[in-house]
């Protein structure tokens, strides 16, 4: 990479967001830092990149704090019961969703379409090759399936991956799932027994894992990425640094956990005493992507006790949430309060 393509690159990209990627540095966390005994799909540690499973053996994920010079995190999938001959359909991989506003920039379905670089930092007990995958909900599951090699095992490595502009594509100006990016751990021979796609062809689900490097065939495979970028352009810059704060205004708005405890409390504020009625009202610190999942639990009175099937979500948006609460018995008094809530408009 020379100075003047680096150059030349910058100058055609905003300077305050090249990195597409949210959380790349793997530094939030807001469900926790490990989650133990994981064989089904679903978000657990690090904000925004989620484990897929399916009958493929059992792990650990972690925020580890084993990562590369320069940063301080990294997501982490070890396996702690192995599937050596995982069946047809099985999979495991790492996934990473866009929303359509945030990749407008590419112009997708246009002769102004513009490539991009895919940067991050692997480590594995594992050496071989391996798939990275992206594609395109909104164009039919349209893909693109390079490989990258894993040369020394235990190793913390540095790779990029070269993405062509897609002309024919598009990607909707909304905020559903516009483009889906896959490590690809393991999987059988549904998604195995393809070719690898270096450029952006009809979706074929043998492609998705074509060089398969098998984690998860031996107890104690892991599997590690941090510093994870992906920019407009055909070379990869130096990993953009944003300030923690931002990181995590950018991640709440698709989780926000507040982690309430230790004697921060959400009040609920009586509609009358005695048995009735206790409502909260909850402004999130950003504008969720969409209307939330939200969990509420930890209620507390000074007196009485709520009913078995609340408090629950009333009534709300991306913005505000109201929430209510049945005092089931007792005078209850005049507070209320909880001391668990979480909201979710994950992708």
């Amino acid at each position: 990479m020379t100075q003047a393509a680096v150059l030349a690159q910058l100058g055609n990209t905003p300077l305050g967001m090249r990195n597409l990627i949210i959380n790349g540095a793997m530094q939030i966390a807001q469900r926790g830092t490990q989650s133990t005994g994981i064989t089904t799909t679903g978000f657990s540690t690090v904000d925004h990149f989620r484990t897929s499973l399916s009958s493929l053996g059992t792990w650990t994920e972690d925020q580890s704090t084993d990562a590369p010079s320069g940063f301080s995190n990294s997501f982490k999938l070890t396996c702690t019961t192995a599937d050596a001959s995982p069946a047809a359909g099985d999979v495991a991989y790492i996934r990473y969703m866009f929303e359509g506003f945030e990749l407008q920039n590419l112009a997708y379905g246009t002769s102004s379409a513009k490539p991009m670089t895919l940067s991050f930092w692997v480590k594995s007990n594992k050496t071989g090759s391996a798939s990275v995958q992206l594609l395109q909900n909104d164009n039919s599951s349209k893909n693109i399936s390079p490989s990258y090699t894993i040369s020394s095992a235990d190793t913390w490595e540095y790779k990029t991956i070269s993405i062509p502009a897609d002309t024919a594509g598009n990607i909707d100006n909304d905020n559903g799932p516009a483009v889906s990016l896959i490590w690809w751990l393991n999987s059988g021979s549904t998604y195995s027994s393809g070719s690898t796609q270096t450029s952006w062809s009809t979706y074929s689900a043998a492609d998705s894992n074509a060089a398969n490097l098998g984690i998860g065939g031996s107890t104690s495979d892991y599997f590690a990425i941090t510093g994870v970028q992906l920019e407009v352009g055909s070379v990869a810059t130096e990993f953009e640094r944003r300030p923690y704060g931002t990181e995590l205004a950018l991640c709440q708005r698709y989780y926000w956990n507040p982690n309430l405890g230790g004697g921060n409390y959400f009040w609920m504020h009586p509609i009358s005493y005695g048995a009735g009625f206790r409502r909260f009202t909850v402004i999130f610190p950003v504008r969720m992507r969409a209307t939330p999942t939200c969990t509420v639990g930890g209620v507390a009175t000074n007196g009485g006790s709520f009913a078995t099937n609340s408090p629950r979500t009333e009534a709300g948006g991306s913005t505000t949430i109201i929430c209510v609460g049945d005092l089931a018995s007792g005078a209850g008094g005049e507070f209320s309060y909880i001391t668990e809530f979480k909201a979710s408009a994950e992708l």
